[in-house]
């Protein structure tokens, strides 16, 4: 039997939602560091919401086209183990961001049609895992956690040379179908487990939870 859905809770924010993320079972937790998003932290926010995290779990910082000088600022005060790129970052970015700050680096990658998928295959060449996220509405400003999905067909039987996460309008009611169709063995959720933008609901955490731990 295999091994349960792994589970990204991102945008966490307050210390409660770490807990329930936590008590979920989370593998991995993510911060954001993007001013317009609702879900941005202040640096001091961020760290000691880090600091709180259980040993175990992968700590994440999303950030949307930082440059060095502010991922030199995050990365000395805040203590994660991974970055997410969410931005239009190159793949020669990516490659400089590995290179330059020793973490592994997960690149988001949105889809909204078939013409969307070489991107995947030429970001897996250069980041250490991808995550497949919805494309956001062109009028959008926000890179992600907009609560819209793809079409999940899009990618079903399609495999990449490292680890890889389903995002996008994920739901505790709708995670089901959406590994059923593609696959996936991680997966992210943000808006989904919220009762309000950028607020977290602990007991749809605990749905969500409940929902991955049946997908085997």
């Amino acid at each position: 039997m295999s091994d349960p859905v792994r589970v990204k809770y991102c945008g966490l924010s307050r210390p409660e939602d770490v807990s329930a993320a936590a008590e979920a079972g989370a593998a991995y937790v993510g911060f954001v560091f993007f001013p317009p998003s609702p879900r941005h932290l202040e640096l001091e926010r961020a760290a000691a919401l880090a600091l709180s995290v259980p040993a175990g779990i992968v700590k994440v910082a999303l950030t949307v086209d930082a440059d060095d000088a502010a991922l030199d600022a995050l990365l000395s005060r805040v203590p994660v183990d991974m970055l997410q790129l969410h931005g239009s970052e190159s793949p020669e970015r990516v490659r400089e961001v590995r290179a330059r700050t020793g973490l592994p680096v997960m690149k988001a990658v949105g889809v909204s049609g078939a013409e969307d998928l070489t991107a995947l295959d030429t970001y897996a060449r250069v980041a250490d895992q991808i995550l497949v996220d919805a494309k956001p509405p062109k009028d959008g400003t926000l890179p992600g956690g907009n609560g819209l999905a793809f079409d999940w067909r899009l990618i079903a039987g399609r495999r990449w040379p490292v680890p890889w996460m389903l995002a996008g309008g994920l739901t505790p009611a709708n995670l089901g179908e959406a590994v059923a169709l593609t696959g996936a063995r991680q997966v992210d959720v943000s808006s989904g487990v919220e009762r309000d933008k950028g607020v977290k609901d602990a007991g749809l955490i605990a749905d969500f939870a409940a929902a991955a731990s049946t997908l085997r």
